[in-house]
């Protein structure tokens, strides 16, 4: 994530595009670099691919930036790979100031992945709380990957789960319905190989996402 490798890869994008601005440009699973540094230099790192990103939104290249990661906002604090979201948001602040771009974040949530929603792994203030929380009290917006968890969600879900996402028409609708009903979630991303795929998920289009209550009670149900 190096100052000069973000802005090759920012040119080149603008170049296979032919655009001149993307909305949102994501550092890469960030959290591969704690394998190989101290955190502090972690964060030094970070802070200087923020500056970068900065002067490429300055310049009209981009409109917001982000991380897309793993492992990083599903752990222990402490744990390997672990990401402060409000560090970060910190960071953004001091080298953007108020109106910073840093404003979102991709991470997997699904039915086998709840972490985000159910992990209190995140500081906010003087609380710990779920990632989820802590995006949307930071300004942060929450956008989903592996919301079928490449495929393996989408099959074979036990049928009183079905019966709780509303009994829609297939395993991979139910599990999409899951995804995009979560408080703090955006949008939930969907890898789609054929047409099938496509006209199958766009039938969600025509349903509303699960109400709050009802959504939460998954977690209550024993």
């Amino acid at each position: 994530m190096t100052p000069r490798y973000l802005q090759n890869q920012l040119a080149q994008s603008l170049r296979n595009m032919n655009l001149d601005c993307v909305d949102v440009y994501y550092i890469h699973n960030p959290e591969s670099q704690l394998g190989q540094v101290t955190e502090e230099e972690f964060f030094v790192r970070l802070r200087a691919a923020f500056e970068a990103l900065e002067k490429a939104r300055s310049e009209g290249q981009l409109k917001f930036y982000g991380v897309a990661t793993w492992n990083g906002f599903r752990v222990e604090p402490g744990s390997g790979g672990y990401h402060s979201l409000e560090r970060m948001v910190k960071i953004a602040n001091e080298v953007g100031g108020e109106s910073h771009g840093f404003r979102f974040i991709q991470l997997p949530f699904n039915l086998a992945m709840p972490e985000a929603l159910t992990l209190a792994n995140q500081p906010l203030g003087s609380h710990q709380v779920g990632t989820l929380e802590a995006a949307a009290g930071l300004g942060v917006t929450v956008i989903s990957s592996a919301s079928i968890y490449q495929g393996r969600v989408a099959q074979g879900l036990p049928k009183g789960l079905r019966e709780r996402l509303g009994l829609l028409p297939t395993d991979a609708q139910s599990a999409i319905q899951f995804v995009r009903s979560a408080p703090g979630i955006c949008t939930a991303l969907v890898g789609m190989s054929t047409l099938e795929h496509v006209e199958d998920n766009l039938q969600l289009a025509g349903v509303e996402p699960m109400q709050l209550e009802r959504f939460m009670e998954l977690f209550w149900a024993t």
